[in-house]
């Protein structure tokens, strides 16, 4: 595995995957520091994961796409995106930003199981019609790993999405994900009839009158 010395890493309270992308809004010093130095010599940073005092040993290099808008005090509006896993191997406070040592994290080159894949995306897919969401069947097409594009907007809770950031193979995170899908399409479900009972006529038809 290839090892990086010196990565700056950004913690953050969410839980950034390969492919996907993350308006960010850059305003602390060290920070400031940390954006302009990946600007000037075009390297990616690291995102990790920092959740009730905790930062964890496995995050995703992210790579500045874009910078959406310069302020005059030094604060920026940028865009990244997701590129590589990695682990945690040292830790570096030298500089005014945090710093690593990492191991990048390969992806195992074998081919997702066709059946998991297709029922994975159509539970996704029913989960985002039920959130009301629209649906674009080219979000699941021409990707390494479609199991990062489910799990972006899947409804995990943080701990979930980094167990599944940090499983080392594609069909073990589909396999997670239809899990967790199973068991939350019919709560999601229940929720919207409820919803549709609610608005109708603004009472439950079913209970007894007063």
């Amino acid at each position: 595995m290839t090892r990086i010395s010196g990565l700056p890493l950004f913690p953050l309270g969410v839980v950034l995957y390969p492919g996907e992308r993350l308006p960010l809004y850059i305003f602390e010093p060290r920070y400031k520091a940390m954006v302009q130095y990946c600007l000037e010599r075009d390297v990616p940073f690291g995102v990790v994961l920092f959740n009730e005092d905790r930062m964890e040993r496995v995050g995703c290099t992210a790579r500045i796409e874009r910078v959406v808008k310069r302020y005059d005090d030094g604060r920026m509006e940028i865009v990244v995106a997701g590129e590589q896993r990695f682990r945690v191997l040292r830790l570096d406070q030298e500089a005014p930003y945090l710093r690593a040592e990492v191991e990048l994290l390969d992806e195992p080159d074998v081919d997702a199981d066709v059946a998991l894949r297709e029922r994975a995306i159509t539970q996704h897919m029913k989960l985002l019609e039920l959130a009301g969401r629209t649906m674009r069947p080219s979000l699941y097409q021409d990707v390494p790993h479609v199991s990062y594009v489910l799990a972006q907007n899947a409804g995990l809770p943080l701990e979930q999405k980094q167990a599944l950031l940090e499983m080392p193979g594609e069909n073990e995170r589909i396999a997670f994900l239809i899990a967790h899908f199973e068991a939350l399409i019919p709560r999601v479900e229940q929720m919207e009839e409820l919803r549709r009972r609610i608005q109708s006529n603004g009472h439950f038809k079913d209970f007894p009158p007063e």
